[in-house]
């Protein structure tokens, strides 16, 4: 089974992301959850949002505490909210920044993090040009399957437009296949 927090704020969209995510993970043939968790439930407020996925039936029902992968999209969080806390050796933590990477770990002091485990990718960059506003998720969304390739980018972009209907579900599948092809290489107008 792996598992992934999605840390963000109220009202950018991390419990959609949960939910599309899981459903992209149910396209591709396997079993999966999706749940939110709530704060003090007002725009702006630190949101996290979890979703796992496995070959098996999953049978587990708690908060996701040892997290394969956490999506950060907002890279404020990292100095309030411990985003990196419980993630497994091996994990990776993906953060919407362009903020220089030594200046990222330096946030998380002597905890685990390293080069090696964080992905720092401009989602918002893409976002705004693509979207034209700064909801990340979507894109975000195709980040997640070109790094981790747990998911593929056609499932993601099948449930997001299934998601958003086809007009604004047709330009947020280009924002996420935009945000795949950057992270594998393609980085041709961003």
């Amino acid at each position: 089974m792996k598992e992934v927090r999605i840390h963000g704020r109220g009202g950018q969209g991390s419990v959609t992301m949960a939910s599309i995510l899981a459903l992209s993970f149910f396209d591709d043939g396997k079993y999966c959850q999706a749940f939110p968790s709530f704060g003090s439930e007002r725009t702006g407020a630190p949101v996290q949002a979890f979703a796992r996925v496995s070959d098996s039936p999953i049978r587990t029902r708690h908060q996701i505490y040892d997290p394969d992968y956490v999506v950060v999209q907002d890279v404020t969080l990292i100095t309030s909210v411990p985003v990196a806390k419980g993630l497994k050796d091996s994990g990776k933590l993906i953060i919407n920044t362009e903020t220089d990477l030594k200046e990222i770990i330096k946030n998380f002091g002597d905890n685990k993090i390293n080069e090696s485990s964080v992905i720092l990718f401009p989602a918002l960059k893409i976002a705004m040009k693509i979207l034209g506003k700064p909801i990340v998720n979507t894109t975000l969304l195709g980040a997640f399957s070109a790094i981790t390739g747990e998911v593929s980018i056609d499932s993601v972009k099948k449930e997001i437009e299934a998601r958003f209907g086809s007009k604004l579900g047709k330009i947020n599948a280009d924002a996420a296949q935009a945000a795949y092809d950057y992270i594998k290489g393609e980085k041709i107008g961003f």
